[in-house]
């Protein structure tokens, strides 16, 4: 019989291989080949990805032994997260708009001085594994319920414009299944920093497929089939045309 925590350790690792997923979806998807053809960010959001790096902060911290010990599958994801957020917002800070880029600018300002003031009280006003888990872990709850629901400002725009087009299948998908594994490995062995955020990503994911499929059927162009019908022909005409005319189902 599989122990509780080795299946534990089975779950985070299939937990690390879908956040990885999760991390590379803009690539898979339309987004940053999109930016990149175009030389513009378009109508695409920072928000996720700025939200996300800050996420990705703070729960490489509470990974760190001097926090929480034994939490390697929490780190090593969130080392990978932290490298490969970085390249999106550098790819938005270069192609954005001035005001969009200063904009960013200032919230990496922030999220960098906000990181150092967590790791400095942390280090050395909470002396026990205990407390600094409970202090990191609290604000981990936070940043990680704000990076799952980045997307309504996304989900905001579907329900606007009925359209899916800046809400990728993939990145939706693959947010839903990251959402349920992580709290599968949480409740395993129960830790509650790690079972909140992520069942608010579940949940949030699951609102976010649902809006792509109602929407997508009602964005998607009907299919049509194409009838041949002879053209009028005037008294000079010496060969017949012919038109194509499209009848839609």
């Amino acid at each position: 019989m599989v122990s509780a925590e080795v299946a534990r350790n089975i779950v985070g690792i299939i937990g690390n291989v879908i956040s990885f997923g999760l991390f590379l979806s803009p690539v898979r998807g339309p987004t940053f080949w999109r930016i990149y053809k175009a030389k513009d960010v378009e109508e695409f959001k920072p928000d996720p990805y700025l939200a996300t790096l800050m996420n990705c902060l703070l729960w490489f911290f509470y990974g760190l032994p001097i926090v929480h010990p034994n939490s390697t599958l929490v780190l090593t994801i969130n080392g990978i997260g932290l490298v490969i957020e970085g390249a999106y917002i550098i790819i938005f800070i270069i192609y954005a708009a001035k005001n969009t880029r200063w904009k960013m600018l200032g919230v990496l300002a922030l999220e960098a001085a906000f990181m150092a003031a967590v790791v400095a009280c942390v280090l050395l006003g909470a002396h026990t594994h205990e407390k600094r888990s409970m202090i990191v872990g609290i604000l981990c709850v936070i940043f990680g319920s704000i990076m799952y629901a980045s997307p309504l400002t996304i989900m905001g725009k579907v329900i606007r414009t009925k359209s899916v087009e800046y809400m990728p299948f993939f990145l939706s998908l693959v947010n839903f299944l990251n959402g349920c594994c992580w709290t599968g490995y949480a409740l395993i062995k129960f830790d509650i920093y790690i079972t909140i955020p992520n069942a608010l990503g579940t949940i949030f994911g699951l609102i976010q497929l649902i809006l792509y499929f109602y929407y997508y059927r009602r964005s998607t162009p009907k299919k049509g089939r194409n009838v041949e019908l002879p053209t009028v022909l005037t008294k000079n005409a010496v060969t017949s045309g012919i038109v194509s005319v499209t009848i839609e189902k």
